[in-house]
This record gives structure tokens, sequence and C-alpha cells, in this order.
């Protein structure tokens, strides 16, 4: 038995490797889908006598997009987001995360927002609550307050098609 022990636990260890291989990346579980979105108040991007808190949303369902002005990928989602914005489908809200150098402002006022409120996470505090990884990463939150889906990365039309708007409609958006 002994002789046969390294193998086995070769043999294991090869299986969780190759399990591995056929992961995707981009799909990272998070634990709050099901349970109630994390509690903030933020002041708002442009507006520091205002605030945001995911308690204005009660009632609705919504889009949570984490996002930054140095996030190039970011960048990238933004005219995904400016359609999506025009549609109406549902509101998005816009977590400026970790925004240093203070430009969403600015960016936000040339190229426009697709954002119905843009609450501003200077610090990361809010990102670390919602277990953020990186940016972008987008939250559906369902009228009472609980995470429906993640999405790590940009929204591109696919991910709209093939991902977001299949769990809109189910949830009744």
């Amino acid at each position: 038995m002994k002789r046969w022990l390294p193998l086995v636990v070769f043999l294991v260890l090869v299986g969780f490797f190759a399990k591995g291989l056929f992961l995707n990346p981009r799909e990272v579980p998070s634990p709050f889908i099901g349970k109630a979105a994390p509690a903030f108040s933020l002041p708002l991007v442009g507006d520091a006598n205002a605030s945001f808190s995911p308690e204005n949303m009660k009632g609705k369902i919504w889009l949570l997009n984490v996002w930054a002005p140095w996030c190039v990928s970011c960048r990238q989602e933004h005219g995904v987001l400016m359609e999506l914005a025009q549609t109406q489908t549902v509101p998005i809200v816009g977590l400026n995360w970790k925004d240093k150098s203070r430009e969403a402002e600015q960016l936000l006022r040339e190229q426009g927002s697709p954002y119905a409120a843009v609450p501003d996470d200077q610090t990361g505090m809010v990102g670390i609550d919602y277990g953020v990884t990186g940016t972008p990463e987008t939250y559906i939150i369902d009228q009472a307050g609980i995470v429906r889906m993640k999405h790590v990365g940009p929204i591109s039309p696919d991910v709209w098609k093939d991902k977001i708007e299949p769990k809109l409609k189910e949830l009744g958006a």
C-alpha cells in the first residue's frame, strides 16, 4: 500500500489541475449572491453635500457598476453603459472606486454619464465590503436589496445579451 500512495496522491493532484484548466477566471464566485447587499452611505461625485445609499434604490432592480477613471476596461465598457442608460431598462449606479486623482467628475462631464448616481468610494472600503477584486465589476441587486448576480470585467453587448439581460428578465425588470 505504501508504494502506491505517491501515485494516488499524484493522480489526485493531476485531477485538480485538470479541472482548473476548464474553469473561467472571469467567473469569480461571490459570497453575497442571495444575500443583502452591504449597506453604505457615500457622498456623490460632483456634489459632496448629497449622498447615496442602497436604501435609495429599495423597490427597484438596479445595477451597481464598480468603476474608476484610471481603469482602461471601464473606459471600454462606457459606450455600452451609455447605450443601456438610454434604454432605461434598469438604473445603473456607478461606484467611483479609489479615484485618488479625482478625475471622475471631469471624465463624466466630457464623455457623458450613464449613471443614475455616482457615489464616491475614495478609500475603497465599500468596494472591499462588496468583495471587489478589480474594476470593472457589476452587481445586479433586486427590489429587496439582495445581490442576485456578479459580473467581473467589462460589460460588452454579448455579456449584456447573454448574461445580464436574462437575469434581469428573470427578476422581472
